[in-house]
This record gives structure tokens, sequence and C-alpha cells, in this order.
């Protein structure tokens, strides 16, 4: 396997350790999606891999994990999928179960299961708001739940994905998801401190606007996806979106040792998203 941007010592930043990355499935890009979309699961788990963990990618629909297992294999990596619903409980301890039984350890855990809602107290129900905080804050909770016995063994990185919505308007209304990745945030600080002196590191990623097929599932409302895209740059500081393998490296360094004394941090990856006051 072709290892692009190794370690300090000149070798893969994860050989040796298995990642766990939930929510790491390849869903088909529809006709109203841009050809090479991919999400950031898909391109954590396959970053992952090429720098030389024993990926394990969980996701609830079983032909989205075949197909980013089937990517790392092609490039000569180690995947396993695994079929599992993030915010179901004994589905997720079944999967850290697999995970073991299939790779014998455990060392990072990348949270990347989340959802947006579009509307506001006016539009959405009570439903609607709790099923929101469930997938995209619950994952994260289940998650450690599940993981953190296993990780206190010799150590380990845990990664979630949050969002620059959960600390600025970023132009969506969407305050059911915005309140669900702020939880996350403190979410992963209150972890952070309590596992400090026990060896595990947790970290946050707060992405910005981000070229993924979500975009064109959940907040197009229906437009062309060239006219989504086109609002989404001009949204951007930099004049452009962002790519999931810009979430992908970031993911990457906080889990591998290079991070080794950064824990509780909440890194933006927004090309500048965080700074603009609007």
């Amino acid at each position: 396997m072709t290892v692009h941007g190794t370690g300090p010592v000149g070798r893969p930043r994860l050989a040796g350790r298995t990642a766990l990355v939930l929510g790491g499935g390849h869903g088909p890009c529809g006709p109203d999606q841009s050809g090479g979309t991919v999400g950031i699961g898909f391109a954590t788990a396959t970053t992952f891999a090429r720098h030389g963990a024993a990926t394990v990618v969980v996701d609830r629909d079983p032909e989205a994990a075949a197909r980013t297992v089937e990517e790392i294999r092609r490039c000569g990596g180690t995947g396993h999928a695994v079929v599992a619903d993030a915010t179901d409980p004994d589905q997720v301890e079944e999967a850290v179960a697999a995970t073991l039984r299939l790779t014998g350890r455990l060392d990072v855990v990348h949270n990347n299961v989340g959802a947006t809602r579009l509307g506001g107290p006016e539009e959405l129900t009570l439903e609607q708001w709790r099923a929101t905080l469930a997938v995209n804050l619950d994952s994260v909770f289940l998650s450690a739940q599940k993981t953190i016995p296993h990780l206190l063994r010799h150590g380990g990185a845990i990664v979630n994905v949050s969002s620059t919505a959960s600390i600025r308007w970023t132009g969506y209304p969407y305050p059911a998801y915005a309140a669900a990745k702020a939880a996350v945030n403190q979410l992963t600080r209150s972890l952070a401190v309590q596992y400090a002196d026990r060896g595990i590191r947790v970290n946050a990623i707060l992405a910005g606007l981000i070229d993924t097929p979500l975009v064109y599932r959940q907040l197009s409302g229906g437009r062309a996806a060239a006219d989504v895209r086109a609002e989404r740059a001009a949204l951007s500081p930099t004049g452009a979106m962002g790519s999931p393998y810009d979430i992908a490296h970031a993911a990457l360094f906080l889990a591998s040792d290079e991070a080794a004394y950064i824990t509780g941090t909440l890194l933006p990856v927004d090309g500048g998203l965080h700074v603009r006051a609007a």
C-alpha cells in the first residue's frame, strides 16, 4: 500500500492499531450529486487504513459499509464491515465486541454519525427535535460508554466530528443540529479531562462547509447541486467548500502520536468560518 504523509519517523501514523469508525459507510451518489463526492466517514476510514490501521467500518447500511471496506482492501489495507445503528446501545456494544473479535484490540474511535434537520421551534415537532439530538449526541455518548472500558487497557484516542454550527451561525436554520453539536463539544471536553490521566485523549473537529453527500440530501431543498455548491462556496471565507479529506487528515493527526499531548481540543476545520462575524 502506498502511504502518503507518514509520521515523523517515516512510518504510517497508525501502524499496528485498530480504528473503529462509526458512520464510515459510503453511499451511492444520486443523480443530483457531484460524481466524486464522498462522506467524511469514508474519507476518514480510508485515510486511517492507508496509515496502517486495521479499520472497522460501522454503518447501519450494510452496502455502504461494504463499499468503504472494498475500497480499503482495494488499496491494500485491512478493513472490516460491521452493521449497527449508532443510537442503539445493544448494537453499539455488539459493534465494539465484533471489533475486538476481528482485530484483538481497540486504539482509535472516530464518531462521525450525524444528520442535519432544517427548521426552528415553529417548524420542528418535539419528536423531530429529540431524534436530531439522538443521532448527533446519543451516538457519541453510547460510543464512549461502550469503548472507553477497552481503551483504558492501553490508552487510545477518541475523535468526534462536531460542526462550526455548534459555535456560530453558518447560514442554515437548524438549531436542533447546532444544539446537539454544541453538546458534543462539551461532552468531548468533559471526557477529555476525566480520562486525561488514564491514557485516553478526546478531541473534536468542528467541520465547516464541507462538500459531502449530506449537503445534497439534507440541505438542498430540492435545488440543483450546482446552485447549492455555489451558495456554500460563497459562504466560505476561502470562496470554496472544504473536502471530506480535510476533515480526515485532521482526524488522522488527532488520532496519532503526533497529537500525544493534545486533548480536550475543539479544532475548527472550516476555512476560517469560525472567526468571521457574519
